[in-house]
C-alpha cells in the first residue's frame, strides 16, 4: 500500500572546459539553468539494480534529464563536464523517521524556523537530503514543506507529522484527527507503548478510531510500537507504517504474513536503541573524524560526566533496551530475507541523537545486523521513497530532483564506505562541501 506524501546564461562551447570549475562553482549558489554532466563514475541509481560503472548523469534546472551508461546518453552541447573518475555516485540518503526543530545542544524547547533550517543543513552536510519529521511538528516545519518544491532549495526537505497524538476515548480521538488533518500533515503518528510498564498504553478501541479516522482523510498512519502483539494488532487496525523495531520478541511467520498481506514498510531504528545507553561510557565514535567535523564539544563533554554516565548504568530502562537491541537487529535481518521493504530511520533529533551522523551508524548497524550494502542502499534511498509515497526524490532517474551524494570509494564493498562522502548536491547544486 503505497503512502501519499505531499509532492510535491549559456556559455560558447570553446570556453565551456577552461570555465568548468568556476561555473561549478556558480551552480551552487544561484539558479541559473545551466545543464551539468557528472561523468565516468560508478552509478547506484537507487532502485537495487546493479550499478552502472562507467555512467553519465545529467543535470538541468535542479533535475536529472538523463543518465546511464557512458555512450548511451546525450550530453547537451552546452553542458558544464565534471569527471568523477574513481567515484560513486547514490542518491541521497532519505531518513524516514526523524525529528527536527525542538532541541539545541541537549535541551529541547527550541522550536524556531531558524532551528529547523540549522538541523535541516546539519543533515544535508552528511548526505541525509530528506527528512521524514515523525512528530511535534509545528507551523514552522509545514511552512518549510511547503516551500521546497523549488530548484533553490540548498538545504535538507523535510515532511511533516504534527503532534504526536494521543487521546482516552474514540470521540476525542476522531476530533484529534480532524484537527490535525487540517493542518495537511504528510502522516498521522501515534504511539502505542507502555515505556517498559511504566505508562499507560493507548488502548485498541482509541487507536482503531486514529487509524479509520485517518484512512478517511487520506493521510498515513506511522506507528511508534515496541511490543509484537501490539504490532500486529496495529497492522490489523489499519496500520501504514511500523515506524520501530519489534523489540520484545523475535518476529514470527503470522507477523511476517501481516506485513508481506498489506505491502508494509518496517524502519529499524537501531541508533534509537543504541541512544539509550551508549553514554554509559564513552562511545567509540567520539574519536571518529566523521562525527568530529559536526559535534559540539561542549555536548561530548557533557555525555562525558563521570556521574551521568554512572546514573546510566543504574538505569533499569537504558538497561532494558540494551539488551532489546539484539533482538532488534535479528527482526530486521529476519524480515528482509522475507522480503519485507526496510525503511532506513534513526529516530534522530532528540537529545544525543546526533542528527546526519545517526544515519550512517544506523546504515553500519545495519550491515552488523546482516543486510548487504545494496539492501541497505536501497533501504535509504529508493525504497525509502517508495514507503513514503516521495515520488520526486529518492532514485537517479531523469524528471527526479538532483539530491545526489559523491563518494571516494564504492558503499557496495563496505557500507561504511559512506564515511568517504565528498559532495553533497540537493537541486542540482553542491551545498556540501560549501562552495
Amino acid at each position: 500500500m503505497p503512502l501519499h506524501a505531499t509532492r510535491r546564461f549559456s556559455l560558447r562551447a570553446a570556453t565551456r572546459n577552461a570555465l568548468c570549475g568556476c561555473v561549478l562553482s556558480l551552480l551552487a549558489t544561484t539558479s541559473l539553468a545551466v545543464p551539468v554532466a557528472l561523468t565516468d563514475v560508478r552509478i547506484i541509481d537507487g532502485t537495487g539494480t546493479a550499478p552502472v560503472e562507467n555512467g553519465v548523469l545529467v543535470i538541468d534546472d535542479g533535475r536529472i534529464i538523463a543518465v546511464g551508461a557512458a555512450g548511451s546518453v546525450t550530453i547537451p552541447a552546452n553542458a558544464v563536464r565534471q569527471s568523477l573518475a574513481g567515484k560513486t555516485l547514490t542518491p541521497g540518503f532519505i531518513n524516514t523517521h526523524g525529528h527536527a526543530g525542538a532541541v539545541r545542544g541537549l535541551e529541547a524547547g527550541h522550536y524556531s524556523r531558524d532551528n529547523l533550517i540549522r538541523q535541516l543543513d546539519l543533515y544535508a552536510r552528511y548526505g541525509v537530503t530528506t527528512v521524514i519529521s515523525l512528530g511535534d511538528d509545528e507551523a514552522e516545519g509545514f511552512a518549510l514543506r511547503d516551500e521546497q518544491n523549488t530548484a533553490s532549495l540548498d538545504r535538507a526537505r523535510l515532511y511533516v507529522a504534527g503532534p504526536v497524538l494521543s487521546a482516552q476515548t474514540p470521540e476525542a480521538a476522531r476530533a484529534l484527527v480532524d484537527r490535525t488533518a487540517g493542518m495537511s500533515p504528510n502522516f498521522i503518528k501515534i504511539r502505542v507503548d507502555d515505556n517498559l510498564g511504566r505508562t499507560a498504553k493507548m488502548s485498541p478501541d482509541v487507536y482503531q478510531a486514529i487509524s479509520e479516522r485517518a484512512d478517511h482523510h487520506n493521510i498515513p498512519l506511522a506507528v511508534h510500537t515496541y511490543y509484537l502483539q501490539d504490532t500486529k494488532d496495529l497492522i490489523r487496525a489499519g496500520a501504514d507504517f511500523i515506524a520501530h523495531s519489534v523489540r520484545d520478541v523475535h518476529v514470527d511467520d503470522e507477523f511476517i504474513a501481516l506485513m508481506r498481506d498489506r505491502n508494509l514498510c518496517y524502519s529499524p531504528t537501531l541508533t534509537r536503541e543504541l541512544s539509550t545507553y551508549i553514554y554509559e561510557s564513552e562511545p567509540a565514535f567520539f574519536s571518529d573524524p566523521f562525527f568530529l567535523r559536526e559535534a559540539d564539544t561542549g555536548v561530548l563533554d557533557t555525555l562525558r560526566e563521570p556521574g551521568r554516565q554512572q546514573r546510566l548504568r543504574g538505569n533499569s530502562a537504558a538497561q532494558q533496551y540494551k539488551a532489546s537491541l539484539p533482538v532488534a537487529m535479528a527482526n530486521v535481518k529476519i524480515l528482509a530475507d522475507a522480503g519485507v521493504q526496510i525503511a532506513m530511520g534513526t529516530d534522530s533529533g532528540p537529545p544525543a541523537r546526533f542528527q546526519g551522523y545517526f544515519e550512517h551508524l544506523e546504515m553500519w548497524m545495519m550491515q552488523d545486523a546482516g543486510l548487504a550494502p545494496m539492501q541497505i542502499l536501497h533501504a535509504a534511498t529508493g525504497g525509502a521513497a517508495a514507503c513514503m509515497g516521495l515520488s520526486d526524490t529518492g532514485t537517479l532517474e531523469p524528471g527526479k530532483w538532483a539530491d545526489l551524494l559523491i563518494m571516494s570509494e564504492n558503499p557496495l564493498q563496505d557500507i561504511r564506505h559512506t564515511r568517504t562522502l565528498e559532495q553533497v548536491w540537493i537541486a542540482g547544486k553542491q551545498v556540501y562541501p560549501a562552495p
